[in-house]
């Protein structure tokens, strides 16, 4: 489901797996709608207000296990909802466009296809979090569960601390990750565009692009 708004604002998230380049490709994302005159917020999740960055610390530091699916799921919906009052849609509001790193999808597939939570209980929560906040376009970002956690650990510098605690989950669970990611796309063909993230970068940037154009109607 699509938000009706009354201005012209537009809802982009980028969603995938650990190490696939979310952030580069948002910040080229960014450029390229500035230089069309597009005013645009760019945020993420878990975090994007203050309360709901608090909260971030909590779910990306520490060990692997510190917490369960389900308080995770907990925990990313309370930061959603904060992000989506505070940040999401007072911008849309504006007629701005927002550019956001993560948002409901990867809860669909972190704490629901790999962590085992009911996915019917974590759209329930969801949609208490969200309401009819919903993105107009996802583009999801493929990519091998070894090549994009290799990436993740080069980026940061193969230690153990900061926010890498979902990378260090185990294999296992971001094979699931990445099936997951797939699924969704295959699921909700008219939202989600699937971006082979193993290319060069160029060539994702040129997908991502393109997709937005087409999608969004935006030359």
């Amino acid at each position: 489901m699509t938000e009706t708004r009354t201005g012209s604002g537009r809802f982009i998230t980028l969603e995938g797996g650990e190490g696939a380049g979310k952030s580069t490709q948002i910040a080229a994302l960014c450029g390229w709608l500035a230089d069309r005159g597009i005013t645009t917020v760019r945020t993420r999740e878990p975090g994007g207000a203050a309360g709901a960055e608090e909260i971030r610390t909590l779910l990306v530091t520490g060990e692997p296990g510190k917490w369960d699916a389900i308080t995770e799921a907990l925990l990313m919906n309370a930061a959603r909802r904060d992000h989506v009052v505070r940040t999401i849609r007072p911008a849309l509001e504006r007629g701005d466009w927002v550019v956001c790193d993560r948002f409901y999808d990867s809860t669909l597939v972190y704490q629901g296809a790999a962590g085992g939570v009911p996915m019917a209980i974590l759209r329930d929560l969801i949609d208490m979090a969200v309401e009819d906040t919903r993105p107009d376009l996802t583009l999801i970002l493929d990519i091998d569960p070894e090549t994009g956690l290799a990436r993740a650990g080069a980026r940061a510098g193969g230690g153990t601390g900061g926010e890498t605690r979902f990378e260090r989950k185990g294999s296992a669970f971001h094979a699931r990750v990445a099936q997951g990611f797939r699924d969704l796309a295959s699921a909700e063909p008219e939202r989600c565009v699937l971006i082979d993230a193993v290319q060069p970068l160029d060539d994702v940037t040129r997908d991502i692009l393109s997709a937005v154009s087409d999608r969004l109607s935006l030359r």
